[in-house]
């Protein structure tokens, strides 16, 4: 995903910022382009845009700077609004929890936690098999995405990390 960002810094920014309508906005600008139907999620949209052909990359270029064009319209002026969107939701999850102190946050990431780790030791001795059931291997990455998401409430994310590689690939080589 970070290439993605990289490259077509707009569309990369509203596929992760975690808004449907935004997801859903990035995914349609990329399947204009591409020519296939790319579904609304940041998985989806960053397998679709790592099989892209050179021809294709460079048409999403283009496309990214017309989204850039419809995102400043709909008030967004630089992508690091877009991110912020992202920022916002995730600090008001964590105020929410200072102030409240529900449990039910810590009994879904106890639950996510133990359901994951639980199918990948299950897996590892064998007492799973994936040829058996397709549904295990959709409930492990449906696991897989919630403990991310799980860690990132509790501990944050890399975003900063990704902020840095970005800033890294936009300047000029050193000759």
């Amino acid at each position: 995903m970070g290439f993605l960002k990289t490259v077509l810094p707009w569309i990369g920014a509203a596929a992760t910022g975690n808004v449907p309508m935004l997801v859903s906005m990035a995914a349609n600008q990329l399947s204009g382009v591409l020519g296939v139907d790319v579904k609304p999620t940041a998985d989806a949209i960053s397998k679709a845009f790592a099989g892209a052909t050179p021809e294709q990359l460079q048409a999403a270029k283009l496309a990214d700077q017309d989204f850039a064009l419809k995102m400043q319209a709909l008030g967004f002026q630089q992508v690091k609004d877009l991110e912020s969107i992202a920022a916002g939701d995730r600090k008001d999850a964590r105020s929410m929890q200072v102030a409240q102190r529900s449990p039910v946050p810590a009994a879904l990431s106890v639950l996510v936690t133990v359901g994951f780790f639980g199918i990948l030791l299950g897996l590892m001795l064998g007492v799973l098999h994936v040829s058996d059931s397709q549904a295990l291997l959709l409930m492990l990455g449906s696991l897989g995405t919630g403990w991310g998401m799980v860690m990132a409430f509790w501990f944050g994310t890399t975003s900063d990390s990704g902020r840095k590689t970005d800033l890294l690939a936009a300047a000029e080589p050193v000759k």
